[in-house]
């Protein structure tokens, strides 16, 4: 009875051992990913967006701003079909997005705000194509991080491209 009870318990472990071990080495399946569509931002400052997933497809514009905002809007093995801000879709490789937040101001001067409140201080005016690091979004307004002044404040997540309305950004 003592010899029973502890090969139950050896076996027991070793069932354990190698649900872990197969819970570790097994790799992320691709239904894993973060979903569709999503945003995410250009890794590198050129980048080919082509008319299809490969290399074959003929390229339709090159990207040259690190850091601009894209939509991921669906996935083809190493390929991300994407959006930009003004509309534009294509595919680019994986390797060329990375997650990293960003937005664009889309139209009109908009002024960037110490605090989220119209009645806030006034940092600096932001020009339509000015691309932000995007830092946080809570109800209708977005905090970000300008790039060459490195001015951090809040706008109306109406004023920029790259966030969806109802996002929670954190």
């Amino acid at each position: 009875m003592f010899r029973a009870a502890s090969l139950s318990s050896r076996l027991q472990f070793a069932f354990v051992a190698l649900a872990v071990l197969l819970f570790v080495a097994v790799p992320a399946r691709a239904d894993d990913k973060p979903g569709v569509p999503r945003f995410a931002s250009l890794r590198v400052g050129e980048v080919n967006l082509r008319s299809g997933p490969g290399t074959k497809y003929p390229i339709q514009f090159v990207y040259r701003h690190k850091g601009l905002p894209v939509e991921i809007l669906s996935e083809y093995d190493i390929w991300l079909k994407v959006r930009d801000w003004q509309g534009s879709e294509g595919w680019v490789h994986e390797r060329m997005i990375t997650p990293a937040r960003t937005v664009i101001i889309k139209t009109d001067t908009r002024t960037i705000y110490r605090d989220p409140a119209r009645d806030s201080p006034a940092l600096a005016k932001l020009e339509p194509g000015v691309v932000a690091r995007l830092l946080e979004c809570r109800n209708a307004w977005c905090r970000i991080e300008t790039e060459k002044q490195n001015i951090k404040g809040w706008l109306l997540r109406t004023e920029v491209w790259g966030v969806y309305p109802d996002e929670v950004v954190q």
